[in-house]
């Protein structure tokens, strides 16, 4: 064991003249420190009146933020708690929380941002600190810190839990953005793949939002009723990000209302609500398609169904239209709920971190290297 050890304290003052390092070894036996070098770094002119700007005190975003990030930090914590009487468990038998938070910004690489960057919220200090419980947690910003897309994650886990010897399975979650893992045969020795084919969920919901007052269309009957726009579904399909390579990544900062209107506006027509909804639920399907159809180009055996979208029957009946030679079914068919498979994934992601383990595939978001994902909270 070495006898002494090495760290480095960073530091920006209030008056944001530089960020200061200082180098400080210390004396495993006794504790000593001493202070062994120091490096400053001027902060630019127009870095600094970014920080003023953002630094400016008021009931602005900055505060809007702040306080939002707690109070979602004790929401979750409240449901890990619920979640431990319902189970007649002490927070002392728990290891460790993961959480993913609620992602409020994602900016990945492939949008070609100058400094790609992706933000989730719900406190983990919070979490820890009313838990009682390690968190772990930010899982998402060290693959975007090595040039990946920091997104999507939960392909580590399906090739952990769904991969087979000798079929070929898609895994397909539909939240409000939709991804595909593709699990070639592990016989086949070919890599596990994954990105985001498109909008899952949030066009649908944000359309059901607007003109039923509903948040989202019960097993798409809504959709059902309507008829398909022909000429709306093929300028929907005309989005470049469907058509770019993966590693790739999106989010509603893209796939929104206001970019659906932009395209209905551009075609000039006027449409009823239940036709522009069943053509969303056909484009979400056929993106979905589409996905898969790239990822899995010599061999497809089975296709796995998890989040909120696989409850949406008339979202699925599309989805086997486009591909009808290949079974459809929800991964509860291999001992997951559709509903619990991101939960988990993240359950077993915090796992992977306390074990100094990586949590992110390379080939699928795009990093330099695999990376022991996520930052420790302890209680």
């Amino acid at each position: 064991m070495a006898s002494s050890e090495r760290y480095i304290g960073l530091m920006s003052g209030t008056s944001m003249d530089a960020v200061d390092a200082v180098l400080l070894s210390v004396k495993v036996a006794s504790g000593a420190c001493t202070v062994e070098a120091h490096c400053s770094i001027p902060i630019a002119e127009d870095l600094k009146r970014e920080i003023h700007f953002l630094s400016h005190p008021g009931q602005d975003c900055i505060d809007r933020l702040g306080q939002t990030d707690t109070a979602l930090g004790a929401l979750f914590a409240q449901t890990c708690l619920s979640l431990l009487q319902q189970q007649n468990l002490l927070p002392t038998q728990i290891t460790a929380i993961g959480s993913h938070g609620q992602t409020i910004r994602h900016q990945p690489p492939s949008l070609k941002t100058q400094h790609a960057f992706t933000v989730q919220i719900g406190d983990p200090n919070t979490i820890a600190a009313i838990t009682g419980i390690t968190t772990v947690a930010d899982f998402r910003r060290k693959d975007v810190a090595l040039g990946g897309e920091g997104a999507p994650l939960v392909p580590a886990f399906h090739q952990a839990v769904f991969h087979a010897d000798e079929l070929s399975r898609a895994v397909v979650n539909i939240g409000g953005i939709a991804n595909i893992t593709w699990l070639p045969a592990i016989s086949s020795g070919q890599p596990v793949t994954g990105f985001d084919t498109g909008p899952g969920n949030c066009l649908m919901d944000a359309w059901t939002q607007r003109h039923l007052q509903q948040p989202f269309d019960d097993r798409g009957k809504w959709a059902f009723s309507g008829t398909v726009i022909p000429e709306l579904l093929d300028r929907l399909l005309t989005e470049p990000f469907l058509s770019s390579p993966p590693p790739k990544s999106t989010g509603k900062e893209l796939f929104n209302l206001q970019w659906l209107e932009l395209e209905l506006q551009s075609l000039g027509g006027s449409y009823a609500p239940a036709d522009v909804q069943a053509t969303l639920c056909s484009f979400t399907a056929q993106t979905i398609a589409q996905g898969i159809r790239h990822a899995s180009n010599v061999q497809l055996d089975e296709i796995y169904m998890c989040g909120g979208g696989a409850f949406n029957d008339h979202l699925l009946a599309c989805l086997k239209d486009c591909l009808p030679q290949i079974p459809i079914q929800s991964t509860a068919a291999v001992g997951i709920h559709p509903l619990h498979v991101e939960g988990a994934a993240f359950a077993w992601l915090a796992q992977r971190t306390l074990k100094h383990l990586a949590g992110n595939l390379p080939e699928v978001t795009g990093a330099q290297r695999p990376a022991i994902l996520g930052g420790i909270y302890l209680p």
